[in-house]
């Protein structure tokens, strides 16, 4: 589907604009007499990707949209209509793209469009789930409850993100700040040492090999940055394809070290999803299949589909995904005993809750451990550089 903004004229002949997804102008115009509007302008939205990068503030954070649904929430609880919530935290709300959706938001569902329908017109806010979420709240009369699920699952998930993140972090920062001294003392150390190497002096392999690179490096280090990003965008291009975004996902699960920190935490966001999903009331199959998406795994959504279609062959919810061998023993027995007491949400929030401190846990331990680790390797690295520019010195003394 396609972003289209449009302008159109209310019953009050009231001007209204916003932004809806469509087949097609020929979709928001019958979309637009849905709701009782007459289109007076409508446009394709095409936005660069090169320029949205430079956009400032442009993301919507999980953060956002948490507070917003408790916000919202709360605001619905205590009797104030849909609308006028949505025009109220318009205004409210710290994000300024956040704020601009709403309030269109608010102009199509005062328009006559229903609010999961009105979320549809902004993907890259509202995802999959929240919409969905939204629209079997709506479907069940328990908004609020929804919104509040919503706000907690939100939460849940940045804390998830934020415990890889700052397990991650100190690795990639002192890798980066290795590569940078390597760089340095290549460009600018290594041409000093070779001015002291005498001529007839036979020099070490590791010594030449330093030497080689250097030497590479300044004749063409205008080369470096094109090739960095030619080969980003390669790897990105991969990383997207299907065949390649399983091979990747099934490399993190596998990665020494962060490998079983990566599958708990897919684990974890996987189960909570579930849970939330359920307790609104959502087919299991449905429910299954937008937990999968939500976990953000490929082989996770591949269990998950599967298992959705078993299920729907008459196969019990536990079994699948047992078979699929993605889901330790004790996730698959939880769902196996929330199905015989008729209460999957609540042993899926027990997973979550588990797993969430696990991977707590786990990130505060790799932090410890990992800084020594990074220490010994920056050590290895550039203490053998020097060794390497050292030995041909010491040859020379020796011989003397």
């Amino acid at each position: 589907m396609t972003s289209y903004r449009y302008e159109a004229i209310n019953r009050a002949g009231e001007t209204i604009t916003g932004k809806l997804e469509a087949d097609g102008e020929s979709g928001v115009l019958e979309k637009l007499r849905g709701m009782g509007l007459m289109a007076t302008e409508i446009k394709e939205v095409r936005e660069s990707p090169l320029l949205n990068l430079f956009k400032p503030g442009r993301k919507v954070k999980l953060a956002d949209l948490s507070l917003f649904s408790r916000q919202m929430a709360a605001m619905l609880n205590s009797g104030i209509p849909l609308t006028r919530a949505l025009y109220t935290l318009s205004r409210q709300v710290s994000n300024p793209n956040l704020g601009k959706a709403l309030g269109e938001i608010a102009a199509n569902v005062e328009g006559g469009s229903s609010f999961s329908e009105a979320l549809k017109g902004y993907p890259d806010i509202f995802s999959d789930l929240y919409i969905n979420m939204i629209s079997a709240g709506e479907t069940g009369g328990n908004l609020e409850s929804t919104l509040e699920r919503l706000s907690t699952q939100l939460q849940k998930d940045k804390e998830l993100r934020d415990n890889i993140k700052s397990a991650s972090f100190y690795p990639v920062a002192v890798l980066a700040f290795a590569i940078v001294i390597l760089f340095a003392m290549l460009f600018f150390l290594v041409p000093i040492f070779v001015g002291f190497f005498p001529e007839d002096v036979a020099l070490p392999l590791p010594t030449q090999i330093i030497i080689s690179l250097s030497d590479a490096l300044q004749a063409y280090w205008y080369l470096l940055f094109p090739i960095v990003i030619v080969l980003y965008f390669i790897l990105r291009t991969l990383a997207r394809s299907e065949q390649g975004k399983r091979k990747l996902d099934r490399l993190k699960f596998n990665l020494p070290i962060f490998g079983e920190l990566v599958q708990k935490s897919v684990i974890a966001s996987f189960a909570r999803t579930f849970s939330t999903m359920m307790s609104t009331g959502l087919p299991i199959v449905q429910a299954l299949d937008a937990s999968g998406r939500a976990a953000g795994n490929s082989l996770v959504i591949d269990a998950t589909q599967k298992a959705g279609e078993q299920i729907q062959e008459g196969s019990s919810v536990a079994a699948p995904l047992e078979e699929s061998g993605i889901f330790p023993p004790m996730v698959t027995h939880m769902i196996s005993v929330g199905e015989e007491t008729g209460d999957i949400p609540e042993m899926m929030d027990k997973v979550a809750a588990f797993y969430e401190e696990e991977v707590s846990t786990m990130t505060k331990a790799l932090t410890s451990l990992i800084e020594p680790i990074m220490l010994v390797v920056i050590g290895v690295l550039v203490g053998g550089m020097l060794i390497a520019l050292y030995l041909p010195i010491f040859t020379v003394i020796t011989q003397i």
